[in-house]
């Protein structure tokens, strides 16, 4: 899977921005990228304190691009920028101050073209690194939300599932109606859940996968009622009629959408039930605990969480991560 990302990443090198330029693993990961010459740094930090860290680690990043958000030259036209972004909620002295702080100054280097992408978290929470995104570089045109995939990987079992995607698994905790202030429905929880459902398959085709798209619940094509099946089945249809070409239905249980046999029974003409690659879960809980079971006990490696609907590629780390999950989550977003 990676060979294919890292042709394309050196076809059109990037330029990415990481967050905590002062992180071992962040260091490691990108010392490797520069050799490799797989793309362009920019760490942000102390330029003083990046490199002795580097230096004491022993990795080389004397290509990489060291920013210090404390004395950066563009800092006031990057103010003025964000005091526009922001509208009125933040005065030019509270930008200023949030500026200082990697993540949201990253994610203006970002914004005012400075860098093509970003890679935050490990040191950061998932919150803190969307929160910037959402509020500098915005959903883009068509989104209303955004959501998360994980693509997961693994050498032996079944070819066709070797490479899967899940969703989201990181962002939405529910899917909810949004209603205004005269309690009118403006966009649903299922268009919110079929945004999803569509954003992913997207994301899934980067990584090579031929997207069949499963809408996950505990019911069959209505065998249950109650909870998220309504939501999902209604989902279903609203990610039709979204995109018409895309390989996609629901609502159905996971067995229905992995076991040809089971799906036939199940949902029988269903041209995903069975073949499933691509899970789109109604809830955070289940996609949360779902991507980790097949982590852990199904033996694949799991990458992400990949933001969707961001007007540029921002990723989030786990602050588990390690290098080498820095390193290729650096691979999936300069490729995204």
């Amino acid at each position: 899977m990676f060979d294919k990302l890292i042709e394309k990443v050196k076809a059109q090198p990037k330029t990415i921005v990481f967050t905590e330029g002062t992180d071992a693993r962040i260091q490691e990961a990108a010392s490797r990228l520069l050799a490799e010459e797989l793309m362009n740094v920019v760490l942000v930090g102390n330029v003083a304190a990046v490199k002795t860290a580097a230096e004491e680690k022993g990795f080389d990043i004397s290509k990489a691009e060291i920013i210090d958000p404390e004395n950066y030259d563009g800092m006031e036209e990057m103010v003025e920028t964000m005091v526009g972004l922001r509208k009125g909620k933040m005065t030019a002295d509270e930008c200023r101050a949030a500026l200082l702080k990697g993540n949201y100054f990253g994610t203006m280097l970002v914004k005012m073209g400075k860098a093509d992408c970003l890679l935050g978290g490990a040191t950061y929470s998932t919150a803190d690194t969307i929160r910037p995104a959402l509020q500098l570089v915005k959903t883009k045109p068509g989104a209303h939300l955004v959501s998360s995939c994980f693509i997961l990987n693994r050498e032996g079992g079944d070819e066709a599932l070797r490479t899967i995607a899940m969703g989201d698994c990181a962002v939405n905790f529910e899917y909810t109606d949004s209603v205004d202030k005269e309690g009118y429905v403006t966009f649903s929880g299922a268009q919110k859940l079929a945004e999803v459902a569509v954003e992913i398959e997207k994301c899934a085709r980067v990584f090579g996968i031929d997207p069949k798209v499963a809408m996950l619940s505990f019911s069959t094509k209505g065998s249950g009622k109650g909870g998220t099946v309504a939501l999902s089945a209604e989902a279903t249809k609203i990610a039709k009629e979204l995109n018409p070409d895309m390989a996609i239905d629901g609502e159905m249980q996971f067995d229905a959408a992995v076991s040809p046999t089971v799906g036939q029974l199940k949902f029988p003409g269903s041209p995903v039930a069975g073949y499933a690659n691509t899970f789109v879960f109604p809830i955070i809980e289940a996609g949360n605990i779902g991507y980790k079971i097949a982590q852990r006990l199904g033996g694949y490696a799991a990458y992400g969480p990949i933001l969707l609907g961001l007007n540029a590629p921002i990723n989030d780390l786990s602050r588990g991560c390690d290098a080498e999950e820095v390193y290729r989550m650096s691979i999936i977003t300069a490729a995204l």
